[in-house]
């Protein structure tokens, strides 16, 4: 029985019994199975029409980049040139906590039978796209404080896809956790018929399949570009907007791009979350006692906190991006989302849970004894 089944326990009435409710969970899930195809379509859509060759005053450009860019200089953190040395260490253990604790977290879950359910199946999917999302920039920028800071085209554009994969996978890991506490707060009697193994593996390859779509229509239209002007970004990482500001071709249908694939990921997730939160805060409002209260909210605290950084740190750096001379101000405000939402999360999801402090003293135990 989940947590969410024995605060509500103590209510009457507010879930629907037998055939009602059968059909209600799988009517949830059924919209929830649209929903993902819905963006999957317009991603991929958004894919295709970032390929279409733009026109310029001069000439069509129907080639890939055809310039005499083959490598690019990340500008990071150079300009502050007393404060490399502090800001390498800085982030060196910002990096060494957030590899721990996400590897950590991960090995905990697959180790323990106990946390094999639902719940905990997100919160490792949510790790391992954390660890991953630190390692595909957090070396680099490291070596770029203390030494030569150019990356190849081609290293460049890798990095771009991941970093785009990883960010828009975690937006809808971060939806499914918030449909997972609806189900166990909402529907608790059939939980674990809901959340069953197979919906939570379609919800993860969704999220997954639909982070590479989204990627792919970023990667995509920067790939139309001609960079012949300049070949230094003003940022730590290879970034969608830096590189469109290199580029000595039109870059509308690049901008469109990706104000729509980035307005898809933040309106979809932050509507799909709030939701699932209005029936959550109006479920245990319905709560007789101020215990029972308590538990439920506490079983989502942790998501809430998780949200509110990730949504808030990256709302905040792109809206300070989009102005005219701001980059330096974003470059700096991204340093939130990209290095300390990633280290914070195992800690979010681990002080405070019970069942993740049991399993890690019976690990310990096993490994000393």
């Amino acid at each position: 029985m989940s947590i969410g089944a024995e605060v509500l326990s103590q209510t009457h009435g507010q879930c629907p019994e037998g055939r009602k409710e059968k059909k209600y969970g799988h009517s949830c899930t059924g919209f929830l199975c649209l929903l993902l195809a819905a963006i999957l379509v317009s991603n991929i859509t958004l894919c295709v029409f970032s390929h279409i060759p733009q026109m310029t005053s001069q000439k069509r450009v129907t080639q890939r980049n055809s310039s005499s860019v083959t490598e690019f200089i990340l500008l990071g953190f150079s300009e502050q040139s007393e404060f490399q040395l502090p800001l390498f260490f800085i982030f060196l253990g910002t990096y060494v906590f957030t590899v721990v604790g996400n590897l950590g977290l991960i090995s905990l879950i697959g180790l323990n039978s106990s946390l094999h359910i639902p719940m905990y199946f997100f919160i490792f999917n949510l790790s391992f796209i954390d660890l991953c999302y630190s390692c595909v920039f957090t070396p680099k920028m490291l070596n770029d404080l203390v030494s030569e800071n150019s990356i190849s085209y081609v290293g460049c554009m890798t990095q771009l896809f991941f970093f785009c994969f990883f960010v828009n996978s975690e937006c809808y890991v971060l939806v499914s956790m918030a449909y997972d506490r609806y189900v166990a707060i909402c529907n608790p009697l059939l939980y674990m018929v809901t959340m069953s193994p197979q919906v939570c593996s379609m919800l993860m390859f969704g999220s997954y399949v639909i982070g590479f779509a989204g990627a792919m229509a970023h990667t995509g239209s920067i790939l139309r570009l001609n960079f012949c002007d300049s070949n230094i970004i003003n940022h730590y990482l290879c970034e969608v907007l830096p590189l469109l500001q290199l580029s000595c071709i039109s870059t509308h249908v690049n901008e469109l791009v990706f104000f729509i694939v980035v307005g898809i990921v933040i309106m979809i997730s932050s509507v799909s979350i709030f939701i699932s939160y209005a029936f959550i805060l109006s479920n245990i409002l319905r709560i007789p006692s101020a215990k029972g209260r308590s538990k439920a909210f506490s079983t989502c605290g942790s998501h809430i906190i998780a949200v509110t950084l990730f949504f808030g740190s990256g709302a905040f750096t792109y809206l300070t991006t989009s102005f005219p001379g701001s980059m330096d101000q974003g470059k700096f405000a991204s340093v939130f989302y990209t290095n300390v939402v990633p280290m914070l999360n195992p800690l979010i999801y681990s002080l405070r849970n019970k069942d993740i402090k049991l399993a890690l003293s019976k690990t310990l135990k096993r490994v000393l004894s």
